[in-house]
């Protein structure tokens, strides 16, 4: 029998996602150079899916339990941005498909840059939908971040082109006639919440980003407004912009 040429088994590997024991022990035992390679790297990758899996059962049990009492449009609320000393606060909001697994979705803050770049796409896709709530900077001095970031929770739930029936809160409640539970830690107990604790970030960081050619010199699209050695430097060196938090209190002892 004519045995594949590693380009054939390099392809074969990129779509499967079991192999028979033939042809285990056949590219194991190919003396070539690189089929052990591709083996292992085939090996590497049906580890990782296995840990995706079972990432996106523990993450879905909320939802499930609450699909059990009936509801079935659940939308995760998480935001991105209470922290930091310049730009908005930003909430967004996710109804995830219940029969369509999204393996990798994690606390953004577990994620890197790139990461969230691809999930955040992959989200959009293929969500039942998805929204954002932003509070600006002078909303939130007139407000303190806490309302603010409930507003920009409530604008995001309003912003949704479906009305969910349940809601996943990290850690807050919303202010709109919702059933609804508050999740401490929920960015990494539920998917949904991940979920939109990715859409906020990347949201966010984009937002911070045109505020950087905007604004130049703070350098905001580095430290995304946080109150890093750059950005104090630069608050010392320039004073204050129209998107500071003046309320803040390195802003406002000066």
């Amino acid at each position: 029998m004519r045995r594949k040429s590693l380009k054939e088994w390099e392809a074969y590997l990129r779509e499967a996602t079991v192999l028979t024991p033939e042809e285990y022990r056949e590219l194991a035992s190919d003396d070539r150079k690189g089929a052990r390679a591709l083996l292992e790297r085939w090996e590497k990758r049906q580890e990782k899916r296995k840990l995706e899996r079972a990432q996106y059962e523990r993450m879905t049990m909320i939802e499930r339990e609450w699909r059990e009492k009936g509801y079935r449009l659940i939308a995760g609320i998480d935001e991105a941005g209470r922290g930091p000393l310049a730009g908005p606060v930003v909430s967004a909001c996710v109804i995830l498909p219940e029969d369509e697994p999204i393996y990798g979705i994690n606390d953004s803050k577990q994620l890197s840059r790139a990461q969230r770049r691809h999930l955040s796409a992959v989200i959009r896709k293929h969500a039942l939908a998805v929204s954002v709530g932003i509070a600006t900077a002078a909303e939130i001095d007139a407000l303190n971040i806490y309302r603010a970031t409930k507003l920009a929770m409530k604008r995001a739930v309003l912003n949704l082109n479906v009305r969910p029936d349940f809601l996943l809160v990290d850690a807050m409640t919303v202010d709109v006639d919702l059933p609804q539970q508050s999740l401490v830690k929920g960015d990494a107990r539920s998917l949904s919440i991940a979920a939109a604790s990715i859409i906020a970030k990347e949201t966010r960081d984009q937002l911070m980003e045109e505020l950087d050619r905007r604004y130049p010199g703070y350098e905001f699209g580095r430290h995304m407004g946080y109150a890093t050695e750059t950005h104090l430097e630069a608050l010392r060196r320039l004073g204050p912009c129209p998107e500071h938090r003046m309320s803040f209190a390195p802003i406002r002892t000066g």
